[in-house]
């Protein structure tokens, strides 16, 4: 059994994503946003941390997993994105989690089976995948969507652990 916590940075609006796996059976725990306040960036920052220490002392995960910083068109997008990325992984790692990191294609494709789906499809599948009464919101669906890219893929890489020895 693991615990799983799946992070979508951003420096306004993060999402998380908890689930259990145990074996090749996948359990939705919690999920949600955290909304920074405030315009100064290291005061958002602080927001992330402690959001997200809070979150790893509610639910003791095993393992988190966080999407890779992409490209955007506008530089400053992408550092303020990188940031808040930064500050998520210090709490995963100040709390001696294994972290993760997967690219928005790879978590699609582990999701929906297709690397270019957009965030409509990706949230259908985690409340299919999870059987939720209703979609996430789109940052928590994409976190829960990072957490199952993971299990998918340490579970593959445990299988070629021990098919090794």
């Amino acid at each position: 059994m693991s615990i799983i916590l799946g992070i979508d940075p951003g420096s306004l609006v993060t999402g998380y994503g908890v689930i259990e796996m145990k074996g090749n059976t996948l359990t939705y725990i919690d999920s949600g946003c955290i909304r920074t306040i405030g315009k100064e960036m290291p005061g958002r920052l602080k927001q992330i941390y402690q959001n997200l220490q809070t979150l790893i002392s509610m639910y003791s995960p095993d393992e988190g997993a966080i999407e890779q910083v992409f490209m955007h068109v506008n530089p400053s997008s992408a550092l303020k994105l990188g940031q808040a990325r930064g500050a998520a992984i210090v709490a995963m790692v100040q709390n001696d989690l294994p972290v993760g990191e997967y690219s928005a294609r790879q978590v699609k494709l582990a999701v929906v089976g297709y690397g270019a789906a957009d965030k409509k499809q990706v949230q259908h599948m985690v409340k299919t995948i999870f059987k939720l009464s209703k979609s996430p919101q789109a940052d928590a669906a994409d976190a829960l969507a990072i957490a199952v890219c993971h299990a998918h893929t340490s579970k593959g890489l445990l299988a070629m652990k021990r098919g090794r020895k």
